[in-house]
This record gives C-alpha cells, sequence and structure tokens, in this order.
C-alpha cells in the first residue's frame, strides 16, 4: 500500500491527508460517500516539505492515515479547512487535478506561461480563497498581482483562477459571436466587458458572485492559474483536439451537464 499523499482541496478549501492515488481520491471526493455530496472536485498534490513548519499539524499524518481494521485504506484525515491556500505557498504545489462530478479525472502539470496581448476583455472564474466570475481587461499574470495587492482595500493572500472563453466577446462584446457560451445572463456580460474596454478608469469587474452551475471545464480557455505577488504558476490545459485524442472519457464527462 502507498504512502500518504498530502491534497490540496478548492472545492471546498481544505488540505487532506489519503492513502488514494489521485485519480482514487478524485472519485472518491467527487462521486460522494456518507458524508460527501457529489460534484466536481479540483486539487492540488502537496508536498509537505515545502509547507512551513507549524502552519498545519502535519504529524496527524502518521498518526491517523493509516490503514483501516480490514487493510482498506485510510481515504481522508483533514488537517486544515481555513484559510489553507493562503498557508501554503506555491512552489509547494504538485501536480492539478480537475475531477468531473461522476468521478473521471484529468492531471495537469505546470507549463510554461506566456503572457497575452493587450487590449482585449478575459473573464475569470476564481476558485479559492473567494468564487467569484469576474471580467477584467488584466491578462492573467496581472490579475493575480492586482488581487494580491494589500495596498489595495481588497485582496487576498494568494488565488487559484481559470480563464474562460469569451470568443468573439474578447474583442467586440456587444456584437461578437457567444457561440456555446453557458454562462447566466450573457447580456449584463456583454455590458460588463463593454464598459471596461471603453474607458481605462477601472480594469476589473465583477459579474457573478458566485457561480452555482458547477465548473465550466468545457469552456475553460487556456488553463488554470495560481500566484500571489511573489510567485505564479501556469497549469495549461489540453486543446480539445487533444482532449478528445488522449483523455475522451474525462473530456466527454466534463460536457454531461451541458448535453441535452
Amino acid at each position: 500500500m502507498s504512502a500518504p499523499r498530502l491534497y490540496l482541496s478548492l472545492i471546498p478549501q481544505a488540505l487532506i491527508a489519503s492513502m488514494l492515488d489521485p485519480e482514487s481520491f478524485g472519485r472518491y471526493y467527487a462521486v460522494g460517500s456518507k458524508v460527501n455530496s457529489r460534484g466536481e472536485a479540483i486539487f492540488f498534490e502537496v508536498d509537505p516539505a515545502g509547507i512551513p513548519a507549524g502552519e498545519f499539524p502535519l504529524n496527524l499524518i502518521d498518526e491517523r492515515c493509516v490503514p483501516k481494521a480490514d487493510g482498506s485504506p485510510k481515504k481522508s484525515v483533514y488537517l486544515g479547512i481555513y484559510r489553507v491556500l493562503s498557508r501554503i505557498p506555491v512552489s509547494a504545489l504538485g501536480r492539478l487535478y480537475l475531477v468531473t462530478r461522476d468521478g473521471i479525472t484529468l492531471e495537469l502539470s505546470r507549463s510554461e506561461y506566456i503572457r497575452e496581448p493587450e487590449r482585449q476583455a478575459h473573464l475569470y472564474q476564481e476558485f479559492c480563497p473567494i468564487s467569484p466570475m469576474v471580467a477584467s481587461c488584466l491578462e492573467p499574470r496581472e490579475f493575480c498581482l492586482s488581487i494580491t495587492d494589500t495596498s489595495r482595500p481588497v485582496h487576498v493572500p494568494r488565488i487559484v483562477f481559470s480563464q474562460l472563453h469569451l470568443r468573439g466577446l474578447a474583442s467586440d462584446p456587444e456584437n461578437g459571436e457567444a457561440r456555446d457560451l453557458p454562462y447566466p445572463n450573457l447580456p449584463h456580460i456583454r455590458d460588463v466587458l463593454a464598459s471596461l474596454l471603453a474607458s481605462d478608469e477601472k480594469k476589473s469587474k465583477l459579474v457573478l458572485k458566485q457561480v452555482n452551475e458547477g465548473v465550466f471545464y468545457r469552456t475553460i480557455r487556456g488553463g488554470f492559474y495560481v500566484g500571489d505577488q511573489e510567485d505564479f504558476a501556469f497549469y495549461g490545459l489540453p486543446d480539445e483536439e487533444e482532449l478528445e485524442r488522449d483523455h475522451y472519457a474525462w473530456w466527454r464527462s466534463a460536457q454531461m451537464p451541458y448535453l441535452g
């Protein structure tokens, strides 16, 4: 039986030790059990050696993350549920795992980040420690620096977010094509994007306080980002052709909530 692993869950935020490998943990955490409700899961694997001393009771890993009396693996030992992301450096984060609501897992590794063009609109879904949908004229690295800037009245110490497709709305919010975009209140999104592009006074605006329809995996553009003022990491999502070819089961499952 493999040694315990350490996972940082984003939905909800928690640090969890488990004897399950990432694929098995994703299935357990997303599909449900007596204590878990069904839904998508997103989590990082974490290197315990990279966590500052005293932040979490890591001694409980060896004490409690042991096989059950019947020999089955211990599925979860919670080590933190509050301000977890802010206490784990970006450098301690390993691979990122995206789990569909029926428990199929896609593994993402860190990718090279290439700065995006100026003067186009972006739509971001924040996951941790807050979860609104935000429109912005800032490209991902700049957006991360803005939201973690301690000189601003509203900020967070560290953030995980993804970028969402806007199709033609990125450059022409009022008339651009919005093919297959499943976001609620699309006219409102058009208005917010148009106002951002028309002025240099405000760089970002709230679109939705919280997304309740689940994770829009099929509309992710580029991938996922995690960072703060000092460090930044990008986890690229394969393009649709690669997902169809190499990760068909996950890709099909990721689209299921939106199929008729």
